[in-house]
Formats: C-alpha cells, structure tokens, sequence
C-alpha cells in the first residue's frame, strides 16, 4: 500500500506528513466542490466548498482583513486530503484531531504565509459556527439551540453545479490572496 493519496491535479500527497509544495489550491477547489456538509445528512447536496465560500463571504461582509477572509476560505482544505468526521465522533479522536490541526497548519503557512493566531482562530470559528446555525435550519429543518447570529450576507442553500462552486472558490481565492502570504 502507498502512503500518498493521488489528488485531482494527479499530486501525490501524503496527508500524514505533507509537502506543501504537493498542496494545490485546484485541489482544494475541486475537492471541496464535491464534498457534502454534515457527512450527506441534509434535505439537499450542500457542499463544503459552497459553506467555505459563505465563510468567506460573511469575513469580508464583516469587514475582516483579506487575511482571515482566506482562513474562512481554507478552514475546511483540510478535508481535500482526509475527509471529514463528524464532530461528536471526531471529538473522540485525539490523533485525527492532531492529524487534522497539522495538515491545516501546512495549509495556512503555505497560502498565508503563516499559521493563524489565537485570535485569528477565533475569527473563523465564530463565523464557521454562526454559518453552521443556518446549516441546521436549511438542511435539517432543525431549531439551533441559540440566536439565529446577524449575518452580512445573504445564506441560501441551494444546490449548485459543483464546476460553478469550484470556479467560485477559485475567484475568491484568487481576490483575496494577491495582498497575503
């Protein structure tokens, strides 16, 4: 058996100790375009692109630095690579855990130049958390055990083509990194 997985572009990338040159954000793109939210249990294909997209969006509507308008971006690009687990379960798996902060930690230096900070790290889950408020009202009919938070933009969860999520998460990428990293 190999230690690498073979990626979109035709990378050889070992998730377990990552080369950040074998790191590619068409990867990433492609990836999480095809990756649905809450590992496929929701009323409709929502994918983790199209909710990193919203992450993004909802930084810079807060007026964030292009910095962590990024994060919010790449908060998931871990996934690409190792998929995602459930956060009851994954609460349970120490090593996942650590597995997963290290490769997003590669991630991070490679497209920002640097790991993100205590605060920086703040940022993005309160907005990964208040976007994960809608995720359970539009994709589970769920009522959230606390406020709906105040967004700056508009949340629709709508099932989009998974070439128009990636090309979208790609211009954005694009937008915002010329000034960071």
């Amino acid at each position: 058996m190999s230690s690498y997985i073979t990626t979109y572009t035709r990378k050889h990338l070992d998730p377990v100790h990552p080369d950040p040159e074998g790191i590619i954000i068409e990867d990433i793109a492609h990836a999480l375009s095809l990756l649905c939210r809450g590992n496929g249990h929701v009323t409709t294909f929502w994918s983790v692109g199209q909710h990193c997209i919203c992450c993004a969006k909802e930084a810079a509507g807060r007026g964030l630095s292009n910095r962590i308008v990024l994060a919010c971006l790449l908060h998931d690009a871990s996934e690409c690579y190792m998929s995602d687990v459930p956060r009851p379960f994954k609460q349970t798996m120490q090593e996942y855990i650590r597995q997963e902060e290290y490769l997003l930690s590669v991630i991070y230096t490679k497209f920002l130049g640097t790991d993100l900070t205590v605060e920086e790290q703040r940022q993005v889950k309160e907005i990964d958390d208040d976007l994960l408020w809608y995720d359970l009202v539009n994709l589970l009919d769920m009522t959230p055990d606390r406020e709906k938070p105040e967004m700056h933009i508009k949340v629709e969860c709508k099932v989009q083509p998974f070439e128009e999520v990636e090309q979208e998460y790609l211009d954005i990428f694009e937008k915002y990194s010329r000034d960071v990293g």
